[in-house]
């Protein structure tokens, strides 16, 4: 090899080395591959003003899928007509646990109708012994991961596949058991999948990176949003990118990944202006 040469091999292995310690060791920066989502959740109070609008101002910001929380008194047809118009999806839906225990054969139904891939457990709060109140107990728990499993045969039999979406209470613990750690221990993975809202994780005290990292198919679907702590020791949600929560490893962390859903539960000033600039961050974040 000529001098010539040598220097021009040796200047090109050195640009390939560095650009391969870019990022900490990854090869390049990447981009997240599953369309934009949103828990229609964060839409609560403009849907029932003008619901077809909202779901076109949505589809106009970005949005692809999203996921239901509530019907707003709609058909299965005319919502799906709404959300086709909008071009709009519907991968999932959120129903109580109680609801999917008393309306289970309706919710079936109308998921079945709407084309729905998921539906969601979003909150438990059922004690084992009906007469109890107050927060669930660690047997409590064990209870209603019985009743995830009994549910999610019965979905996965009707086409779709049943999961449960976590807040902060999941995290308490009882004789030095964390109440989600004994979920995801006691459901059984055929069954019952896991919708982390990675927001709720962290003010919950945990990382979201070492349950992605330790089960990545258990959590086929998360929950975007974030957060900051204020002086009174209560979180807030804002907009993507304003809080303290860095998504880069933990979408890093998501090898299981197939639906996302960015959730703002609350508002500084026009809610549509700053779900705009939710879209826009998530279609920036590279990771």
């Amino acid at each position: 090899m000529n001098r010539y040469s040598r220097r021009s091999f040796l200047k090109a292995s050195s640009a390939v080395a560095a650009a391969a310690c870019v990022g900490g060791g990854y090869l390049m920066a990447e981009r997240l591959k599953q369309p934009i989502g949103l828990q229609l959740y964060s839409v609560r109070n403009l849907l029932p003003k003008n619901f077809e609008g909202t779901l076109q101002q949505l589809g106009a910001a970005g949005y692809k899928e999203v996921e239901a929380a509530g019907y707003f008194d709609k058909t299965a047809a005319d919502f799906g007509n709404a959300l086709q118009k909008a071009g709009l999806k519907c991968i999932s839906t959120h129903h109580q646990l109680t609801q999917l225990k008393t309306q289970f054969n309706q919710l079936i139904e109308y998921g079945q109708a709407l084309g729905l891939e998921y539906i969601i457990c979003s909150w438990a709060g059922v004690h084992r012994d009906p007469t109890r109140t107050g927060d669930l107990d660690l047997d409590d728990w064990r209870y209603v991961a019985d009743q995830f499993n009994e549910i999610g045969r019965k979905v996965q039999a009707a086409g779709m596949t049943f999961g449960y979406h976590n807040h902060t209470i999941e995290f308490g613990k009882e004789n030095g058991i964390v109440y989600f750690d004994e979920l995801l221990k006691r459901t059984d993975p055929r069954y019952v999948v896991f919708e982390m809202d990675c927001g709720w994780v962290v003010a919950g005290g945990h990382n979201p990176v070492e349950y992605l990292s330790k089960f990545p198919e258990r959590f086929p679907m998360l929950h975007v949003k974030d957060l900051i702590k204020g002086a009174d020791g209560k979180w807030r949600n804002v907009v993507m990118g304003k809080g303290t929560i860095d998504y880069k490893p933990i979408f890093r962390a998501a090898t299981g990944l197939k639906h996302y859903f960015i959730e703002q539960e609350e508002f500084e000033g026009d809610p549509m202006t700053e779900l705009r600039e939710d879209a826009d961050f998530m279609k920036k974040l590279e990771f």
